[in-house]
């Protein structure tokens, strides 16, 4: 019995000093924002030394440099969601006219799709492969290898959604914010269920994600926080300063971009060692 309170002892400090060591020694510590004056940004991309920033309020999409000066406007979208640069063509969801546009230069054109969709809300692209986050239709669009499949329904278990929102591919799976089941999932390229991440962790609308080979980066919208995931699963890290009702993120040269759609700014972290 006494050596047995003495590994539960040593367990709960261990698990305190993980605790500890995630909330008062973050990774990622806030430096800065970009702020803007009339725009709402809602979904984020880096192109270079420049951004691309989606402004589902404004109908338009716009190029910023890192100080927030708008270089390039472009109108007339009916709310660009969740936006991705593939071989410089940027691809952008017009979640009221349920159609992806791409935008190469000044020209514009449209993914020819099988699949017809209600409110797309986020799109990622790999080449000749795509996957759509199909909002009201809750389920997945996916396209590779010259084959098209759909996968998900409406519902809470592992597999089915409630309202998708963003959309990626790595690590050789895809990964998608399940933004009204509060969690994110990750299925293989089949489409097959592989793990859900987040579920016991509070999250209120996951609407905004991003994965490299090692993090799992989703915005809290109604908790104006990021939660930073390894690639298991575990909670690493929540950023909750300088963020007002933040939609979507990414990770660039060791800096987090994180959209703040009611503060119409942009929060910038910067990885500190």
């Amino acid at each position: 019995m006494k050596s047995k309170i003495i590994v539960n002892f040593i367990f709960f400090v261990t698990a305190l000093m993980m605790y500890l060591g995630c909330t008062q020694n973050p990774k990622w510590t806030y430096v800065r924002a970009i702020n803007f004056e009339k725009v709402t940004p809602l979904g984020i991309v880096k192109d270079g030394n420049l951004l691309w920033v989606s402004d589902s309020d404004n109908n338009e999409v716009i190029k910023t440099d890192l100080n927030g000066n708008i270089i390039e406007t472009h109108k007339d979208f009916e709310r660009p969601m969740h936006i991705v640069m593939d071989n410089g063509k940027l691809f952008i969801p017009e979640y009221s006219a349920d159609t992806i546009t791409i935008m190469t230069g000044n020209k514009r054109s449209h993914l020819a799709l099988k699949n017809k969709l209600d409110a797309p809300a986020g799109i990622d692209v790999k080449g000749d492969a795509y996957a759509i986050a199909d909002f009201y239709n809750h389920r997945i669009v996916y396209h590779a290898n010259g084959e098209d499949l759909t996968f998900g329904k409406k519902g809470k278990v592992n597999g089915a959604f409630h309202y998708p929102t963003d959309i990626q591919f790595a690590n050789n799976m895809i990964y998608i914010a399940d933004a009204y089941n509060n969690r994110i999932q990750v299925f293989d390229e089949k489409g097959k269920f592989k793990q859900s991440i987040g579920n016991e962790d509070g999250m209120n609308a996951a609407t905004g994600i991003y994965v490299n080979d090692q993090f799992i980066f989703v915005t809290d919208f109604e908790n104006s926080r990021v939660l930073i995931y390894d690639l298991a699963g575990q909670l690493l890290q929540i950023l909750d300063n300088q963020l007002d009702k933040p939609t979507d993120v990414i990770l660039d040269d060791d800096k987090i971009y994180v959209t703040n759609y009611k503060g119409k700014s942009i929060s910038v972290f910067e990885y500190k060692k």
